[in-house]
C-alpha cells in the first residue's frame, strides 16, 4: 500500500533528474554524443525574453586581437528558435584550449548584435555592463566535450541583465 503512493513521488523527481531525451540538441548532435572524438562545446541556453529570430553560438580565442571581431570566430552555429524551452546547441571545434563561448539572441536575425535588441551571454555567465567584457572571467579550458549553460542577458534600465521571471 505504501508503494503505490510513493512510486507517483518518485517518478516525479526522476523526471526532474535525468534530461529529456526528447529535447532537440542543434548543431552537430554527433560531436557531443558520448565516446564522440575531438573538440566540443555542448551549449544549453536560456533565459530567452521571446522566441524571435534565432539563436547563434559563437566560440572565439581566448585573446583580445580576436574576442568578438567581425570574422575572427573558431566555430559558429546559427539555429532558429524553438517555440519554447531552453535550446542545446552542439558546436563542434577545431582545437582545444582557451576559448569563449557566446550565445547571441539573433531577435532580428540581421547576425550582428543590437544592445536594444538581442540578448547575449558568454561563458562562465558573468554580469555584464555596457562594454565588451575582459577577457579571464569569460574564458573557459575546453578539451574533449565539454557541457555548459549560458544565460541570456537583454537591454534592461541602464545595464544588461537576465530576464526575471514573475
Amino acid at each position: 500500500m505504501h508503494v503505490s503512493k510513493a512510486l507517483p513521488a518518485l517518478l516525479l523527481a526522476a523526471s526532474f533528474a535525468t534530461p529529456s531525451v526528447s529535447a532537440p540538441i542543434f548543431g552537430e548532435p554527433q560531436a557531443c554524443a558520448p565516446g564522440a572524438k575531438g573538440n566540443a562545446v555542448l551549449v544549453r541556453a536560456h533565459g530567452f525574453k521571446d522566441r524571435k529570430g534565432q539563436l547563434r553560438v559563437i566560440v572565439y580565442r581566448s585573446n583580445e586581437d580576436e574576442f568578438l571581431a567581425s570574422g575572427k570566430y573558431v566555430a559558429r552555429i546559427d539555429t532558429p528558435m524553438t517555440a519554447a524551452g531552453d535550446m542545446t546547441v552542439c558546436v563542434p571545434l577545431p582545437e582545444s584550449g582557451p576559448l569563449i563561448v557566446v550565445a547571441l539572441h539573433d531577435r532580428d536575425k540581421n547576425g550582428k548584435f543590437g544592445a536594444f535588441e538581442d540578448g547575449v551571454g558568454f561563458s562562465n555567465n558573468p554580469r555584464l555592463g555596457m562594454s565588451k567584457p575582459k577577457l579571464a572571467p569569460v574564458t573557459a579550458t575546453i578539451q574533449g566535450v565539454v557541457p555548459m549553460e549560458i544565460e541570456l542577458n537583454y537591454l534592461r534600465g541602464f545595464r544588461p541583465q537576465p530576464v526575471r521571471v514573475k
